[in-house]
Order: C-alpha cells, then structure tokens, then sequence
C-alpha cells in the first residue's frame, strides 16, 4: 500500500524502488493499492522537471513489464480529484485525468488483496 504522493516525501519513491528489488529476486507482485495521498500517482498530467525521475512512466513500466495491477482507492482519489473517464462523464466533466495503467478501485477490493497476500508492506 502506497500512501505518499508521487513528489514531496519520498515513499511512492521508495515502494517503486523496493518493487523492482523484489521482482528483480523472482518475487510475485500481484497488486499495489494507492491509497490516501498515494492515489496522486495516478494522475496522467504529472509533469517532473527533466533532473527528476518520472515516477509516473516507472510505475507503468514496472506494472506492464511485471503484470502488476496498480489500483487507487475511489474515494480518495475524488477528494483529490483523480477521476477516470466514466466519472468525468457522469459528473459532466470535459476531461478526466486517471492514467491508463491504473484501475479506481474499493477498499474492499484492497480487502481481498490482503487476504490473498502472503504480505503487506505500506509505504
């Protein structure tokens, strides 16, 4: 579970960093839930300046190369206002600004990952 933003702290830096470190000694990853301000890394308009890593594109390489599903909690991400196409359609929106590679999800889909976990680590 993720619960920092992808800049200001450095825990969505250091999830990433520690995913890739266990995918890199053959450990699973089946999911990672974004939660709280951690759902700020889903949002497609981030925009790094150049002299930074763009944590956005490593989560979506680490996600396709790996097959890891990335899931933000739907509640948190409306108070943020991270939304995804059919929100923005059924809110009358002009645009929605949820990255592809992510999914919005419940907390009780996150339930259910953790009861099909061998661990939970948050960041």
């Amino acid at each position: 579970m993720i619960t920092g933003p992808a800049y200001g702290n450095q825990r969505a830096s250091s999830a990433l960093q520690f995913a890739q470190a266990l995918l890199n000694y053959g450990h699973y990853i089946k999911t990672i839930f974004f939660y709280q301000d951690g759902v700020y890394n889903a949002n497609k308009f981030i925009t790094p300046a150049s002299d930074e890593k763009n944590l956005l594109l490593a989560w979506e390489k680490l996600a396709i190369q790996h097959k890891v599903s990335l899931h933000i909690c739907i509640t948190a991400a409306l108070r943020r206002g991270i939304i995804d196409d059919q929100q923005a359609r059924e809110l009358n929106l002009s645009g929605f600004n949820l990255h592809s590679t992510f999914k919005i999800s419940s907390l009780s889909y996150f339930g259910q990952a953790v009861l099909h976990c061998d661990r939970l680590i948050q960041f």
